[in-house]
């Protein structure tokens, strides 16, 4: 496109702009809020735009046959659209682009760079989706209209159909109230159908053009989705009960007020007046009862103050002129928790609003209390157990009383505490290498040390627990990667092995009733049997830690045998 096209799209655009920021910012400072918390009616929306069209165009010629010609990427173009919000999401949507930017040619024909003769001019409309949120804003949008373009084999303008859909996302500038929004950027995809004629002159052809189209900006916002929010009024009182004669102060908070409007109060009720956001009420001359106060708060230019809907409200305060009060008290005691037979003391402080000399008593829903003044003894002699009850009282001169309860808990002697498993006497098996599972006589001697405890207590068990080391685990670890293949193979588990030759030496020797005895093995590395008395009560696995039960019917007790004699030959004489 040439020199003079440009700068009539610059002037366009500068003009829009000029037109738009001004109806924007009008739009925005009839509201309250900005666009951040209250969404915009309007987006509006001009900045640069690339476009990548994809596409070829067949056109015949006059001497016969054909020229196919592809469009090239417009690297400089404009975008201008217009967004209508229903709501906070949904809006419709008025879009015209303007790609026709492109070198002159040396011979005057205005075509596209690259020696083409591109150009897309598109009008659409439809339908576009915001999500908002405090800083960003994406957005999608599927729009129909046309498209008017010529190229690349020197067609002339014609208009054929077109769909867009894409989306972008918008980032809020914090300054002037955010009316104003960057967009990162804005990615489309359009779709044209163009039918240049039958050619060869005028060039013809038909083109399904696919386009990528790149474009940001700026966005002005205009307008508001939500009004603006009415003008609130709260008030309170402080103190909200008084005496006869002590003052009270009414306080109005208004909220959503604008700052740029004129504010006036005024009060009313119960000897209320002014025009502040406060109010005194004297009360000497008040009768003891319930009473309220008006406030009123408008906004508005000066001498139009609560004109519109929305720019008045009110509210009320009510507070309470008491009579002369009775007594108040509070009670306590100390400890709260004791044992039958202990005593407490029982605290209350009584208070007269006037004054007046007040008296004590006591009373209590189990056991004894004794006193007549603020202290008094609580005695649980004879009560049972659980919570008890206190109730002091209190009375003045003039008859009025109060009364005020507390409570302790009288609780019964602990539980004795739980057995625990004790651990007995630990057998070694690092003597006999031949038979590091056999249960040899200093075994024994701590096994029957284990039968004697078993005697004594009729109600306690005993646990074994088996341990092997290191070189007796691998062994073992051999030993199955052969029975794997090998049904006869014999497989050794050293730990649980001698904690039930250990068993069987207390049942067969020892008379020790097999259901008194289990077994188990440790993780402990070492040829070791560690012996465990179990109470009635305790529980093993909770204070023995690591252990793995044995499955007896897979492990059977060893028959104790001597080892074999050695025969020594005699060598005989040469």
């Amino acid at each position: 496109m040439n020199s003079r096209s440009i700068r009539s799209l610059c002037q366009a655009s500068a003009l829009a702009l000029a037109v738009l920021t001004p109806v924007a910012l009008s739009a925005q400072s009839s509201n309250k809020s900005s666009s951040g918390p209250n969404p915009s009616r309007w987006d509006i929306f001009a900045g640069y735009s690339y476009l990548a069209p994809k596409g070829q165009v067949t056109t015949p010629v006059i001497t016969g046959g054909t020229v196919t010609a592809g469009y090239k990427a417009i690297n400089l173009g404009g975008l201008f659209s217009g967004a209508y919000y229903f709501n906070n999401h949904i809006g419709a949507q008025v879009e015209y682009g303007f790609h026709e930017w492109g070198a002159a040619d040396p011979h005057g024909s205005a075509i596209g760079t690259h020696g083409n003769n591109d150009g897309f001019q598109t009008v659409a409309g439809g339908l576009i989706g915001r999500f908002q949120t405090d800083n960003i804003t994406p957005f999608v949008h599927g729009l129909v209209g046309g498209a008017r373009v010529n190229g690349p084999f020197f067609q002339p303008d014609r208009w054929g159909p077109q769909l867009t859909v894409g989306g972008g996302m918008d980032y809020e500038l914090p300054f002037m109230n955010h009316r104003f929004a960057f967009r990162l950027f804005q990615a489309d995809f359009q779709y044209t159908h163009v039918n240049f004629g039958p050619g060869p002159t005028p060039p013809g052809g038909r083109a399904n053009i696919n386009a990528a189209r790149l474009s940001t900006g700026l966005v002005i916002h205009a307008g508001s989705i939500v009004p603006p929010p009415p003008v609130t009024l709260a008030c309170s009182a402080s103190p909200t009960s008084v005496f006869p004669g002590e003052p009270i102060t009414i306080t109005a908070t208004a909220g959503s007020l604008d700052p740029k409007l004129n504010t006036i109060y005024s009060w009313s009720g119960s000897g209320a007046s002014g025009n502040g956001t406060t109010t005194t009420i004297q009360t000497a001359s008040l009768e003891p009862g319930n009473y309220t106060v008006k406030g009123d708060v408008k906004e508005g230019k000066s001498g139009k103050e609560g004109l519109k809907p929305g720019q008045a409200a009110d509210c009320s305060a009510s507070f309470t002129v008491k009579a002369f009060e009775p007594p108040t008290i509070s009670c306590s005691v100390t400890p709260t928790t004791i044992k039958p037979g202990d005593s407490a003391t029982v605290n209350c402080t009584g208070m007269s609003p006037q004054n007046r000399p007040l008296t004590y008593s006591y009373s209590t829903t189990a056991g004894t209390v004794t006193g007549s003044g603020t202290t008094a003894q609580y005695s649980s002699a004879g009560a049972p157990t659980g919570a008890v009850g206190i109730t002091g009282k209190v009375a003045d001169d003039k008859g009025h009383t109060a009364s005020a309860d507390t409570s302790l808990t009288i609780v019964a002697p602990p539980p004795p505490p739980q057995p625990k498993t004790q651990a007995l006497c630990s057998i070694s098996f690092v003597t006999d290498a031949k038979r590091p599972t056999r249960v040899d006589n200093e075994a024994k001697a701590c096994l029957d040390e284990v039968a004697l405890d078993l005697q004594r207590q009729a109600d306690a068990k005993a646990v074994v627990v088996g341990e092997s080391n290191a070189n007796e685990a691998n062994l073992t670890a051999k030993q199955e990667k052969i029975a794997a293949r090998r049904k006869k193979a014999t497989v050794t588990h050293f730990a649980a092995q001698r904690a039930i030759n250990a068993k069987d030496y207390l049942v067969t020797e020892k008379g020790i009733d097999a259901s008194r005895v289990s077994t188990a093995t440790g993780t402990t590395d070492g040829q070791t049997v560690e012996d465990y008395l179990v109470p009635a009560g305790a529980n093993f696995s909770n204070d023995v830690q690591g252990t793995t039960p044995v499955d007896e019917s897979t492990v059977k007790p060893e028959v104790r045998k001597p080892l074999p004699q050695r025969h020594h030959s005699s060598r005989k004489a040469k």
